[in-house]
């Protein structure tokens, strides 16, 4: 998976739409290997982030868990623990 797209779902408070749209954005960037499309695919690839911001947002709201929610404080400090061991080695 793409280091750069996060886990969104089970965290209180839940994720933004802001959030949502930064993974989509991602996702699309990395399948169509463009950090910026040309003008001729603007219209191509916004549309797919889009659709898939709405697709998120959906699954993200139908899913379920009885698991507590997790601290969004907490786990930034693992990801960077992570990261930090990553370098190390």
């Amino acid at each position: 998976m793409c280091r750069n797209i996060r886990i969104l779902y089970n965290f209180d408070p839940p994720a933004t739409a802001g959030e949502i749209r930064e993974a989509a954005l991602q996702f699309v960037r990395k399948v169509s290997g463009f950090t910026r499309p040309s003008e001729a695919n603007e219209e191509a690839f916004n549309s797919a982030v889009d659709q898939i911001s709405q697709t998120t947002a959906a699954l993200l709201g139908s899913l379920t868990t009885k698991a507590p929610s997790k601290n969004r404080e907490a786990e930034l400090a693992k990801t960077r623990a992570r990261a930090v061991r990553r370098q190390r080695h």
